[in-house]
């Protein structure tokens, strides 16, 4: 008995690596595109703000998508869904590099991320079928560490490599890497498909779904900081490339190396920190990173060495790596027998906070890059000083009663 539940244990371990490594990949794939709007806008003969659609054009279907996606998954299990999502991601993602206008590679953007919304969300919610809430942090930290990690060596990565085997050559060798792990889950098919879920799928019982999870403070307000803190991240992250350009006068190679640091800290610390969240709770993790996220972009604001600009980015994505995920964390003890509707509910929630992020900053532009900096970083220092009253409650690693 005991060598069958170490066996189990192995397995899901395995199962978690093979899908924090899905989700590093698709989110490699999503940030190596924004740092590349510069080398686009020249390849297709468009403008940067032109060219600079195609992020919301992938992050609104995406998170549209992940509504429907965790609904099938609650009905139908999580296997097939997953397994079907991330060979879309495969062959999407590869159809990309046959692009010959910006309005093609929209529309492909568009497509995958309609296609490819299905990995992450169900990595989640699978996370919430196989550990109890209070182990799972850890777990959601090896999640939210691969997000990180992707996207930091995605933006750094990809510009890097461009020069020397161009973009079309880029999406190729992604949708390679996503063809690869798609083999390294099979193995693992019967533990993703354990999770089979028997709720049902009509629209008054969706519906009676989302009401659950909203008509109650602590999903209303947990859903409610996914949605601004993703608006205030995106938003900057979106334009910093832009950003470094115009201040430092960097090349793509140059944008690339500066933006490392956004995902450092959480490829090397989520983890860690999912493991403080499990010991003690999410009543100060949360504000406090929120806090964080403020500073990192005050301090863009002024003008600082470049050094100290890429420093500036390291804080703010370790603002993010101490919200999100622990956010998400409590989403997973909001859903009950919906795990996959809960947690598609709160990708759709982060992935419209992307797509509006990107939208809103760069609506702001106009007034200067400071300007913007500065609405967005005073925003979230108030976000963070309600969150110390609104998560007041999220002291104990257990579920709050």
């Amino acid at each position: 008995m005991v060598a069958g539940a170490s066996g189990e244990q192995r397995a899901k371990e395995g199962l978690l690596k093979a899908l924090s490594a899905a989700t590093f990949v698709v989110f490699f794939q999503a940030y190596m595109v924004a740092p590349l709007i510069p080398r686009l806008a020249g390849s297709f003969g468009v403008g940067e703000e032109r060219m600079g659609l195609i992020v919301p054009a992938y992050l609104f279907p995406y998170g549209i998508s992940t509504l429907f996606f965790g609904l099938l998954s609650d009905r139908l299990g999580r296997r097939r869904i997953m397994l079907g999502s991330l060979g879309a991601f495969v062959v999407l993602t590869a159809l990309t590099a046959t692009s010959r206008t910006a309005e093609q590679m929209t529309l492909w953007r568009l497509v995958t991320g309609l296609g490819a919304s299905g990995v992450v969300p169900l990595a989640l919610a699978l996370v919430a079928d196989l550990f109890p809430f209070e182990k799972r942090g850890r777990p959601l930290g090896w999640l939210f560490g691969a997000m990180a990690g992707g996207s930091a060596l995605g933006s750094t990565v990809g510009v890097v490599v461009e020069p020397f085997i161009g973009w079309r050559a880029l999406f190729v060798g992604v949708a390679a890497l996503g063809a690869l792990l798609f083999l390294a889950l099979r193995p693992y098919a019967a533990l993703i498909g354990t999770k089979a879920a028997s709720t049902g799928l009509s629209l008054g019982q969706v519906m009676a779904g989302y009401r659950e999870l909203l008509l109650n403070a602590r999903g209303l307000r947990t859903y409610g900081f996914v949605l601004i803190n993703a608006t205030f991240h995106a938003g900057v992250f979106t334009w910093l490339g832009l950003y470094l350009s115009r201040r430092y006068g960097l090349s793509e190679v140059g944008i690339g190396l500066a933006l490392l640091g956004y995902g450092v800290p959480g490829f090397l610390l989520g983890p860690v920190i999912g493991r403080a969240a499990d010991r003690w709770g999410r009543r100060w993790l949360i504000p406090v990173g929120l806090a964080v996220g403020a500073v990192g972009a005050a301090l863009l604001v002024p003008d600082v060495p470049l050094v100290a600009a890429a420093l500036a980015i390291t804080v703010l994505s370790l603002g993010y790596d101490m919200t999100q995920p622990l956010l998400a964390g409590i989403v997973t003890a909001l859903g009950g027998k919906r795990a996959g509707q809960a947690m598609g509910l709160n990708v759709f929630t982060l992935f419209t906070g992307f797509g509006l992020g990107s939208l809103l900053f760069g609506r702001l532009l106009s007034s200067g890059l400071d300007t913007t900096l500065i609405v967005f970083c005073s925003a979230q220092f108030l976000l963070a000083v309600a969150g110390a009253v609104l998560f007041r409650h999220e002291s104990q690693a257990r579920v709050p009663t």
